[in-house]
């Protein structure tokens, strides 16, 4: 297992590198229009595929991608709560990326992964890189609540919307 790959533990769950069996829920989640339509590359309709395509990625020894699954099971919750990932850039530099199941939003789970993924900062990572829909708030204080400094606006292509979408950008040093 790669070091990035390490679990982290946070007071309600998990952080654990994903695994086939985590499929079933992450399509189910996927397929949800809510959950596509704040990410990038979820595409709505979820057509065959693409859970495992989006999965494979982050199934092999790719330290360019890596991702953990929010899981509670231990702590008696489900155990797949959503996805947190950060995507290795150059120079010391990764954007991460999120997304929870909607019977989680507003529980925290995001804000509890955040803080933990980029307190253990797993990659060593000297700049950690955010991006959310404007029309997302909830997910821009996410970021802010764990440190990241706005930076401005942008845009960025959403898949399940088939549009550019407005975005915030944020960015986080560490050590």
């Amino acid at each position: 297992m790669e070091a990035a790959q390490l679990q982290i533990q946070t007071p309600r769950m998990v952080l654990r590198p994903m695994r086939a069996s985590d499929a079933g829920l992450i399509t189910l989640y996927h397929a949800d229009k809510r959950v596509a339509e704040m990410t990038t590359s979820i595409p709505h309709p979820l057509p065959p595929g693409a859970t495992e395509s989006f999965m494979g990625k982050f199934l092999r020894d790719d330290v360019e991608h890596t991702a953990w699954v929010m899981d509670a099971s231990s702590f008696g919750g489900a155990e797949v709560l959503g996805i947190i990932s950060l995507d290795q850039m150059d120079r010391g530099q990764s954007e991460i990326g999120y997304w929870v199941a909607p019977a989680m939003w507003n529980t925290g789970f995001a804000s509890e992964a955040v803080h933990a993924l980029v307190d253990a900062n797993p990659l060593k990572n000297k700049t950690i890189f955010g991006s959310v829909f404007q029309d997302n708030p909830s997910s821009a204080r996410v970021l802010t609540n764990a440190g990241f400094d706005y930076l401005g606006d942008a845009e960025a292509f959403s898949v399940a919307r088939a549009a550019k979408v407005a975005t915030w950008t944020y960015l986080k040093r560490l050590g």
